[in-house]
């Protein structure tokens, strides 16, 4: 049965607007622009990575964090570095020898307004500024809470994880997948690193293991259901609404679950994972009310 949110649904979008902010502030703060040569180099970073976005992952990282009081500087510090290594991906999922994408949450791809040249480097340098930010002592005062997130976020974000899932993603463009395998492709290219920012707030928060169990449950099966969603805006979007090139996975032949299971069963199947994961939530009572919010979110977005 659906958890039921008792809070207006503008709770959930005030919330968001704010942890977006909060975010913001610290991707500024930890972006600032040199005055050398490299300069278009971190420019071409702050273009990929500021002033846009859901920031769905920051915000599971603030959200989760703050179930378990901690303090809301570092979670602000671990939302940013997931946002750059997502931020890295896009870029480099856009350039022509990838999904080849111009547009990018409405504006020109990174590598549409610098070059190819640099957008490669401003992805491989916001991967690496996010393992950096991590590893600070400002992120966290324990040592091993910092290198537990690090090995987590490379776990999630690597060859076994959002990396591999390209890969297999793009060697399976044109080919007939069976639903299990269109599961595990979209659990490690999409969902690994949204069942990452959900893990990353209770790492901070020393959460008890079973704490850690439901969270990264509800991280998993929130994944799930966001990525089928994007597979049905692309499906039925169109530019203005969504913000990016609309129709390319049919363009491109690749298995969604919309192309196994038709629009309507898709639909139903990322509802049915939305409430799953909303039923992890329940032990922690209505200080989740936002997170429960968020699984109706994800699979009722129109961008």
């Amino acid at each position: 049965m659906k958890v039921v949110v008792s809070e207006h649904p503008a709770t959930l979008a005030d919330a968001m607007k704010k942890r977006a902010q909060e975010v913001e502030h610290a991707l500024d703060v930890l972006l600032p622009l040199p005055d050398g040569q490299e300069k278009r180099l971190i420019e071409a970073m702050r273009y990929a990575v500021l002033g846009g976005g859901k920031r769905l992952r920051g915000f599971l990282v603030m959200e989760v964090a703050h179930l378990f009081a901690v303090a809301p500087a570092c979670a602000a510090r671990v939302a940013a570095s997931v946002e750059m290594l997502h931020a890295y991906s896009l870029v480099h999922d856009d350039l022509p020898a990838m999904d080849d994408d111009d547009l990018r949450r409405g504006q020109p791809s990174c590598h549409r307004a610098f070059d190819e040249a640099t957008a490669i480097l401003a992805g491989d340098a916001l991967l690496t500024r996010a393992f950096e930010v991590l590893v600070d002592g400002d992120t966290h005062s324990d040592a091993l809470a910092r290198c537990e997130l690090v090995a987590a976020l490379g776990a999630a974000a690597g060859a076994r994880g959002m990396v591999g899932g390209q890969m297999i993603d793009m060697l399976s463009e044109g080919a007939e997948l069976s639903a299990p395998e269109v599961t595990r492709l979209q659990a490690l290219k999409t969902g690994r690193l949204i069942q990452f920012s959900a893990e990353a707030g209770a790492i901070l928060g020393r959460a008890a293991p079973q704490q850690r169990h439901h969270i990264a449950a509800f991280g998993r099966d929130l994944g799930a259901a966001f990525q089928i969603a994007d597979d049905i805006l692309d499906a039925e979007g169109d530019v203005e609404e969504i913000g990016k090139t609309a129709g390319k996975d049919a363009a491109a032949g690749k298995a969604t679950m919309v192309s196994i299971m038709g629009l309507e069963q898709a639909r139903a199947h990322a509802n049915m994972l939305a409430s799953q994961a909303a039923q992890y939530l329940v032990s922690f009572g209505d200080r989740a009310a936002n997170l429960v919010a968020l699984t109706d979110f994800v699979v009722s977005r129109r961008s």
